[in-house]
């Protein structure tokens, strides 16, 4: 191989139906089925008639290497390819060889719908016609019918000589359909002078047509490989780390789908893990995989082990044997997971802050292997947990963190003194006055803030349950006004206050309609509890009753706000900061009235 690490040779269109048609060129296991549909195929034949470029195939050499994938032939030809041995494998170019095949050199209609492809053979000889009016496709039966259609019927040989029209079932292999067209002719001259322009002008196009092949090399890295098929596949849907590694290790005779399948059965029991996917235990399983391989180095006295990692090139690194080797532990530890932040008031996927966060607190869980974790050890782990969520560390960049926190919250939870640094980056990215720009309930610190009141036993206000039973039995809850919005936008309060998540708690669906857009003066008195209760409810939400039947919006806010972020401050494990000089304290009345208040 050359050192760019492949090769580009032409190769004749023939010849690559032929190589699919006989199995030595196949498909790796990870490519999705063919889709294409009868415009892209005439669009397609129509190009190639006119020996117009249609772009490269990519390929890469199968039999050795690095890389071994499951294979499977293009769909459409012979049951016998599927005992071949491939010696290359498309990664580029799936869509236009399966419909080259199929159409040209199969035999057999075409695709689903079974059509057969034709060439109108005088328009294609008419410089004013479009081309690909000229490629049209019929159904199986060789007759069209239908309302708005001209009939067709070419069911026999004749009727084709008769319309003129060319099968392209038959392009390179046209001397028996010539034999009988000068036939049904009588050899009449004008039909074969006819016939060679037809000949020169689009059969010799498809017989001499040269595909570009690009073909990588036996020993091309997995990562380069699936990078590769992403970068030339663009209008398609990503190839996931998981697929790669799912047709990797079926030549191994291992079906890494349906093993993960039933394992994730296991994790939907718990809503909070309903969304887990498969590229998330793989990089988990990666995780614990570079860390047994770490440890391992380091115990046989390597100067440099390598790290602990779970970016792309890591995964698809992964052996089979490490992949079970950790399997069913990272499903143990998924489960404590979920046990873990159920004990944090985190119990539906819908209201997890970081789905990602999930990966290392899964490995980590998994690597100290205790059920359930000391008091002590459950503490240290919610610090980190939460420092990760209000800190809001795992937007970006988050393999590189995955890999600090495995090894850092672990040494530390088993009684190490060095405090993790995802701990100490969130208590110097914490901001109180973060809560004000907290608007969209979808951003992880606003789903945090949602656990913690719940984790404080917040109950509903009409009813007295607390919120987590509405939770627990899939009743209808989500995070409403405290000071309704239509009500505070007539009073013209700034609307920025209004909508942040020091203005919004957790609430029973009906309650929140008991609101309305009522003042909480109104409100209070009419949604139904007893005042003492009520009192007690409120304060179950960190609202002081007072400022809330008082309509005081803005003592109420720099009230709950104060209380809200001395809850994330227990919860991080630091008293906040607030910073006079970057404006951090608790708004007072200047700061949160409306100029026009």
């Amino acid at each position: 191989m050359p050192e760019t690490g492949y090769r580009l040779d032409p190769k004749s269109l023939k010849d690559l139906c032929t190589e699919a048609g006989d199995g030595r060129v196949q498909l790796p296991d990870f490519q999705r089925g063919w889709v294409w549909d009868d415009s892209h195929i005439r669009s397609l034949l129509a190009s190639i008639s006119l020996s117009y470029p249609v772009g490269a195939v990519m390929m890469l050499e199968a039999g050795g290497g690095s890389t071994q994938f499951k294979q499977r032939p293009l769909e459409g030809t012979p049951a016998s390819t599927e005992e071949a041995k491939a010696d290359r494998l498309i990664l580029d170019g799936q869509q236009r060889l399966t419909a080259l095949f199929q159409s040209l050199l199969s035999g057999k209609p075409v695709g689903q719908r079974k059509r057969w492809y034709y060439v109108d053979m005088k328009m294609a000889l008419d410089e004013k016609s479009d081309r690909e009016e000229a490629v049209f496709s019929i159904p199986e039966n060789r007759i069209e019918k239908g309302r708005n259609k001209i009939p067709k019927d070419y069911s026999k040989t004749e009727y084709e000589y008769e319309n003129m029209v060319f099968p392209l079932k038959d392009v390179f292999n046209s001397d028996e359909w010539e034999t009988g067209f000068f036939e049904h002719w009588n050899y009449d001259k004008e039909r074969i002078k006819f016939w060679q322009s037809f000949k020169n002008a689009v059969i010799k196009k498809f017989e001499g047509y040269q595909v570009p092949v690009i073909e990588l090399g036996k020993e091309t890295p997995k990562e380069a490989i699936c990078q590769v098929f992403e970068k030339v596949n663009t209008g398609g849907v990503k190839l996931t780390v998981f697929e790669l590694l799912t047709a990797m290790f079926a030549a191994d005779g291992f079906a890494l789908r349906e093993h993960w399948e039933a394992r994730q059965k296991q994790l939907e029991e718990h809503s909070v893990l309903a969304k887990v996917s498969g590229t998330d235990f793989l990089q988990a399983v990666t995780l614990l995989a570079t860390r047994e391989r770490r440890e391992r180095e380091r115990q046989n006295g390597t100067p440099r082990p390598p790290a602990i990692s779970c970016k792309r090139a890591d995964m698809l690194s992964l052996t089979l044997r490490e992949y079970e080797r950790w399997a069913d532990s990272l499903v143990k530890g998924f489960n404590q997971a979920a046990f873990f932040l159920y004990d944090q008031s985190v119990r539906n996927a819908k209201f997890l802050p970081y789905s990602s966060q999930l990966i290392p607190l899964a490995a980590i869980l998994t690597v100290l292997d205790k059920d359930p974790l000391t008091d002590g050890e459950k503490d240290k782990l919610a610090q980190w947990y939460w420092c990760g969520v209000f800190g809001e560390l795992y937007r970006s960049t988050i393999e590189t963190r995955f890999a600090r926190d495995l090894p850092d919250v672990v040494d530390w939870v088993r009684g190490g003194e060095s405090m993790p640094r995802t701990v100490e980056e969130a208590w110097e990215q914490f901001r109180p006055n973060r809560l004000l720009s907290l608007q969209d309930l979808r951003q992880a610190a606003s789903k945090g803030v949602y656990s913690l009141i719940l984790r404080e036993k917040a109950r509903d206000w009409s009813t007295g349950y607390e919120m987590e039973h509405f939770n627990a039995f899939d009743y209808a809850v989500d995070i409403h006004h405290i000071f309704p919005q239509k009500w505070c936008s007539t009073k013209k309060f700034d609307m920025v206050l209004c909508n942040s998540i020091v203005n919004r708690t957790p609430l029973y669906a009906p309650t929140n309609r008991k609101i309305g857009a009522k003042a909480p003066s109104k409100y209070t008195s009419d949604i139904g509890s007893d005042k003492m209760k009520l009192d007690e409810y409120l304060r179950t939400h960190f609202i002081e009753p007072d400022l809330l039947r008082s309509d005081d919006f803005h003592e109420f806010f720099k009230e709950r706000h104060k209380k809200l972020v001395d809850q994330i401050g227990k919860a991080m494990g630091k008293d906040a900061v607030w910073d006079d000089d970057e404006g951090e304290e608790p708004p007072d009345d200047d700061e949160v009235i409306d100029e026009d208040e």
